[in-house]
């Protein structure tokens, strides 16, 4: 008897028809990918641009709330919030929050979320550049 040789290759072809068969299905599935579109606007259009002045809460880092274009001393949460929903009862003005540097982070997230809980929408936060 005849011994065999033994060969040392790998045997591609199983690798081969496992490629085939993924590259078929993703080919198969990624037309149905759409992830969603979007309505950009063309280059024709004129975009209105808002000129409403934002109204912007103060939070000074004694804790003392005031919106700017009031004037007032110190208000609470809740009366800063109702403020704001007056003044934006006609219009939809957008709203900016400028804390110190010293406030909490918490204290700011806090009048955020009570601001958003009441409806505003428009709702951002001041920051300065630099240093």
């Amino acid at each position: 008897m005849r011994r065999r040789k033994l060969v040392n290759q790998i045997n591609v072809v199983p690798f081969i028809d496992v490629m085939l068969v993924l590259l078929i299905v993703f080919m198969i599935a990624t037309p149905s990918l759409r992830t969603g579109e979007i309505e950009l606007p063309s280059v024709g259009q004129t975009l209105s641009p808002t000129q409403l002045e934002p109204i912007e809460i103060v939070v000074r880092a004694n804790g003392n709330i005031t919106i700017r274009e009031a004037g007032e001393a110190r208000l609470t949460r809740e009366a800063a919030v109702k403020r704001v929903l007056d003044a934006q009862a006609t219009r939809d003005r957008p709203v900016v929050i400028a804390a110190d540097r010293a406030v909490r982070y918490e204290e700011v997230v806090t009048l955020l979320g009570a601001l958003h809980a009441a409806g505003v929408k428009r709702v951002g936060l001041a920051a300065r550049e630099g240093s």
